[in-house]
């Protein structure tokens, strides 16, 4: 049972989210800070009541202008040089304290008058500083064109940061981009997993007997270079299962060899238990941290991840998994040999994990937030 501390409970508190469209890893520290206030509205660009949690859709939901455009759902990610203007036009109500949670814009958004400001930063505004391909392409004419738009959007990312009371963030990865973008430092809370659900199978995690696979679980878009291990399984011949869906898909089933199967979207208990029976869990790309690493550990299986990123705090290399520190096919392989080669114990890797829970995750913001009303 997750413990709140006491005085937030006469704490008046603002919630900041960019959007609402989903429950990803954003969603759910969301998730948790609804919780721990309760009677907090939330402000967010827009959202669809629909596809959030019933704990999140339980509070005031204030969106922007851009909520009232047709369909926008399907469109907003295209929509990003008007978030300036969206965010400008959303009223912040009154209160002692806002929790903005983002890794786009929100964490624009104005405090009303006597109000601190706590931003929770995933990362810099994702799309024009670490993520420019997955938005404006790789065409150069295309760049090119776009340059001004996003130089526009790094200024004004870099100017909003400055009314921001005090930066928390999820790994050190991005506690260093924090500094190098906005010049400004932030307190490092790793987001939080829900160690109740993913746990060790009854057996007590004992390596799976019989049709032995490894797992993926990710979006298939090109920044988590599920490429690289669809080529490196379907050269070594290699059982490989792919959760996930995403732009790369198509792609993806066209390289990929008999022993690379691609299961589409699955529930959270059909992941748990393929956590549960797989060999190993691949992180081929470079994560702000990732939460999947830390949920397959705490049902006590390993990680062969690529070593960059917040995956480096959280796997630790040689006991709860291996980290290769090569984008490349050789590299991957070489990691999952080493793998193979070792005897992994399920309590050692699930004791890792629970570095990362609900009540960790509290306490550090617990400590964030009275710096932070005291500044």
């Amino acid at each position: 049972m997750t413990r709140f501390p006491e005085s937030w409970s006469a704490l008046d508190v603002v919630l900041g989210h960019d959007w609402l469209t989903g429950m990803r890893g954003g969603e759910r520290v969301l998730e948790v800070l609804c919780r721990a206030f309760p009677r907090a509205p939330i402000a967010t660009l827009l959202g669809r009541p629909e596809c959030i949690s019933d704990t999140i859709r339980s509070h005031p939901l204030l969106a922007s202008p851009l909520q009232r455009l047709p369909g926008v759902h399907r469109y907003y990610r295209y929509l990003l040089p008007l978030f300036p203007a969206a965010v400008a036009r959303l009223h912040c109500p009154p209160g002692r304290l806002l929790v903005t949670t983002s890794h786009c814009a929100i964490k624009a958004l104005r405090p009303a008058p006597g109000m601190k400001h706590l931003c929770y930063c995933f990362t810099p505004m994702r799309y024009v500083w670490s993520f420019q391909d997955e938005y404006f392409g790789r065409n150069p004419l295309k760049r090119a064109l776009l340059a001004p738009v996003s130089a526009r959007l790094r200024a004004w990312d870099r100017r909003t940061a400055e009314g921001v009371d005090r930066f928390v963030t999820l790994s050190r990865h991005v506690r260093n981009r924090i500094w190098e973008f906005y010049e400004r430092d932030a307190d490092v809370v790793y987001p939080p997993v829900n160690l109740d659900y993913y746990t060790p199978a009854p057996d007590g995690g004992a390596a799976p007997a019989e049709s032995p696979f490894d797992l993926i679980v990710s979006a298939l878009v090109p920044y988590k270079r599920i490429d690289l291990a669809v080529k490196a399984y379907t050269r070594a011949g290699r059982a490989l299962r792919i959760v996930g869906s995403g732009s790369l898909a198509p792609d993806l089933r066209r390289i990929a060899g008999p022993t690379v199967t691609f299961l589409g979207r699955r529930s959270d208990d059909e992941i748990r238990d393929l956590y549960r029976r797989c060999r190993l869990l691949v992180f081929p790309g470079e994560e702000d941290f990732g939460l999947v690493p830390v949920e397959v550990q705490a049902c006590g299986r390993p990680v062969v991840a690529y070593g960059r990123g917040g995956v480096a705090e959280s796997v630790v290399d040689g006991e709860t998994g291996v980290l290769f520190h090569e984008q490349t096919e050789e590299a991957l392989l070489d990691a999952l040999r080493t793998c193979d080669a070792r005897t992994w114990s399920p309590a050692r890797i699930r004791a890792n994990a629970e570095r990362f829970g609900e009540q960790p995750f509290i306490d550090g913001m617990a400590r964030a937030v009275d710096a932070c009303l005291k500044t």
